[in-house]
C-alpha cells in the first residue's frame, strides 16, 4: 500500500459510526451462482477465442463443492475471538441459476431460472453442499444474505441471446455467462450487474426479481434475509422499498455509489457507514479487502500484509473492518492448488490479526448491522 492510497484509505474511515470494540467481518460475494461451468468448458471457450484465462473468475471460479465447504469450515473452527466466536464468513449468496435446458426448449423466447439447489443436482461432487450450509448456518462458520436472484442481468443476456450474438450463444452452450468478452476478444455486455438499468421501466421487472429472489432465499433457508449486497455494485435507489418489505434492513453500497437511471444515465450518492434512508435502512461500507486469488493486481501485492494494514486504520478511526473477500478465493473445482493457496492465506491472516487484537469480536454482516441501528 503506498503513501497516497495509505491517505486515502485514512480519510474514507473517517465518516460514519464509530465503536471501542475491535469487530471484524468477513463478506465474501457470489456462493450458490454458477461461473465457470467446468475446467472442460474452460478450455473449449478458450479454443474458441475467448480470452477466458486473463480473469481469475473464469479460471478459478465455480459452483462451491463439498470439499470447498468442508475446507473452509475446518479452518475456521481452528480459531476464536476473545468472546469463544470461531471466525464466520457472511456468505452474499445467489439462490437461482438460469435453466438452460427450458431457455434453449423456448428458442430464447422465454427466460427459465431453478433454484441453486437444483444447479447442485448437475454437478459432481456437490451432494452434500446444501446440508453444509445448514450447518454452517446452525455453527454460525458461514451465514448467507442476499446477493441476488441470481449473478445475472437477464433482460440484457435474453436480449443478446435472442439477437444471435455468437459468443454468448457459445458460452451458453458451455453454461457459462460470466464472460466479458467473446471469441476473438470481442466486447460483450456486463451479464454480472444483475441490477444494472438500460432502460429506466428496467425497474419493473427488477422488482419481481427482488420479490422472488428473496422469497425463494427465505424458502431455502428459513429466515429472510435482513442485509443486501446488489450484484457488481450497480443498484437503483428506489427499489430499497421492496427490500423494505421484504425485510431487508442493512444495505451494501460504495461508499461513492453510481446509481443508474437508465439511459445512460447515472447519479451519484456518497454514502458512509451507518447512515440512514428516508425508509430507515441503514448503509453498509467495507474498508478492507483480501482476494488473494486475483492477479489482476500486480503480482508483488502481498493481500495479508495490505489487508492487515487497512485493518490497522479501521481501527485507528474506531471503525469496524468489514473484509471483502469473494467466494473465488476458496474454490477448487476447477484447480485445486487455487482453494489450497486461498485458505493458506485466510488462515494466515486470521491467525497474524488475532496475534496483533487479540480483543478481536467476529460478527456477521446482520450482527454488525444491529450494533449500529441499536447502538
Amino acid at each position: 500500500m503506498g503513501l497516497s492510497e495509505n491517505i486515502k484509505r485514512n480519510i474514507s474511515n473517517i465518516p460514519g459510526w464509530r465503536t471501542s470494540k475491535k469487530i471484524v467481518v468477513i463478506e465474501s460475494d457470489d456462493w450458490g451462482s454458477i461461473r465457470m461451468s467446468s475446467i472442460d468448458s474452460y478450455h473449449r471457450l478458450l479454443k474458441l477465442g475467448f480470452p477466458v484465462n486473463q480473469s481469475h473468475y473464469n479460471k478459478f471460479d465455480s459452483l462451491e463443492s463439498n470439499d470447498d465447504l468442508s475446507s473452509l469450515f475446518e479452518l475456521l473452527t481452528k480459531f476464536k475471538d476473545k468472546n469463544g466466536k470461531n471466525p464466520v464468513i457472511t456468505a452474499v449468496s445467489i439462490v437461482g441459476n438460469p435453466d438452460f435446458k427450458k431457455i434453449f426448449d423456448a428458442d430464447f423466447k422465454s427466460y427459465y431460472y431453478e433454484s441453486f439447489t437444483e444447479t447442485l443436482k448437475k454437478y459432481p461432487n456437490h451432494d452434500k453442499v446444501f446440508s453444509l450450509y445448514n450447518e454452517g448456518i446452525e455453527k454460525r462458520l458461514f451465514v448467507p444474505v442476499f446477493h441476488g436472484r441470481e449473478h445475472l442481468n437477464v433482460k440484457r443476456w435474453m436480449t443478446d441471446l435472442q439477437n444471435g450474438n455468437k459468443s454468448v450463444i457459445q458460452a451458453f452452450s458451455e453454461e457459462v455467462t460470466g464472460v466479458t468478452r467473446g471469441s476473438n476478444n470481442e466486447p460483450l455486455s456486463d451479464f454480472q450487474a444483475a441490477f444494472d438499468l438500460d432502460q429506466p421501466n428496467d425497474t419493473l421487472y427488477l422488482k419481481e426479481v427482488l420479490n422472488e429472489g428473496l422469497t425463494l432465499f427465505n424458502k431455502l433457508f428459513g429466515y429472510k434475509s435482513e442485509y443486501f449486497v446488489p450484484t457488481n455494485g450497480p443498484f437503483n435507489n428506489t427499489l430499497e422499498k421492496v427490500l423494505q418489505k421484504n425485510g431487508v434492513h442493512y444495505i451494501n453500497t460504495a461508499k461513492k455509489q453510481i446509481e443508474p437511471l437508465g439511459n445512460g444515465q447515472f447519479k451519484t450518492n456518497i454514502r458512509f457507514l451507518g447512515k440512514k434512508n428516508n425508509l430507515g435502512q441503514y448503509y453498509m461500507t467495507r474498508n478492507c479487502f483480501f482476494e488473494p486469488s486475483s492477479y489482476e493486481h500486480s503480482i508483488e501485492k502481498n493481500w495479508i500484509n495490505d489487508c492487515l494494514k487497512e485493518i490497522e486504520i479501521a481501527f485507528r478511526w474506531n471503525k469496524p473492518a468489514i473484509i471483502s473477500s469473494h467466494r473465488v478465493n476458496y474454490i477448487g473445482n476447477l484447480v485445486e492448488k487455487n482453494r489450497i493457496q486461498g485458505l493458506q492465506k485466510l488462515e494466515e491472516l486470521i491467525k497474524k490479526m488475532l496475534f496483533k487484537w487479540p480483543d478481536i469480536e467476529f460478527m456477521t454482516s446482520v450482527e454488525l448491522g444491529k450494533e449500529i441501528s441499536e447502538g
